[in-house]
């Protein structure tokens, strides 16, 4: 299954937050994009891991997404290592993505800068085709390594390589969001509040949008750091 994009993060919700916008405008460009998430979420404060994946299905929806799966890693204990990354191989080589994103490099939740390590490592070996691995349909898979690996900037400050204007598309991140419900802002919930349940991070993700945004002046922006330099052919095609 060739896709044009793979979103691939550490938790349910961390593509949502991060990412979604970009994911929309994507789809309204006619591009595919398909989501993996590495773990249940099972060590989150709210909700269960079975609750989780039933709002990243309805999110899912809501990006439009041409599939989405879980790779069922141990939340806080998967590691950056040759079984992780053997296991993530054939996912790669199986959407066959030009583009990754991917967790931020620094960040505030461990497993998000270990997911960034761990998927840029694995991007690579992917294309190494003495890395033998079986597709879905018991076939061996030809190596594929993504062109470019992106890492959507999370909690902590960074400074992105690049920004992508949202603004025709951040409602649309928004609802995507609240498929969380578990996770988010509710004023009725009777579960214990947790770092991002709370109103003010809520206005955080909508100030750190709009900063992004204001830096090539949009209203709303989604901010990325790429290892490598980037180049254009038309310097009219920049913001």
């Amino acid at each position: 299954m060739k896709v044009d994009v793979l979103a691939i993060a550490a938790h349910p919700d961390d593509t949502e937050m991060s990412c979604g916008g970009t994911i929309l405008s994507l789809i309204a460009q006619g591009k595919t994009v398909a989501a993996v998430d590495l773990t249940q979420g099972e060590l989150g404060t709210r909700g269960t891991p079975e609750i989780r994946l039933q709002e990243a299905a309805e999110a899912s929806k809501i990006l439009k997404l041409a599939a989405r799966e879980n790779m069922g890693f141990c939340d806080g204990f998967f590691r950056n290592d040759e079984e992780h990354q053997m296991a993530l191989i054939p996912i790669i080589r199986h959407y066959r993505p030009d583009i990754v994103l991917t967790n931020t490099v620094d960040d505030r939740h461990p497993d998000h800068g270990r997911a960034a390590e761990l998927v840029y490592e694995a991007c690579f070996y992917a294309g190494l085709r003495r890395i033998e691995t079986t597709g879905r349909d018991g076939q061996p898979q030809e190596a594929w390594r993504p062109k470019f690996v992106y890492h959507f900037i999370q909690d902590r400050s960074l400074k992105p390589t690049f920004v992508v204007d949202i603004s025709d598309y951040w409602e649309g991140k928004l609802e995507s969001i609240r498929a969380f419900r578990s996770q988010f802002y509710d004023p009725n919930s009777d579960e214990p509040e947790s770092y991002i349940s709370s109103r003010d991070f809520w206005d955080f993700l909508e100030a750190r949008a709009r900063e992004f945004g204001h830096q090539i002046g949009a209203k709303f922006g989604e901010g990325y750091v790429s290892h490598r330099m980037l180049g254009v052919k038309n310097l009219f095609e920049l913001y």
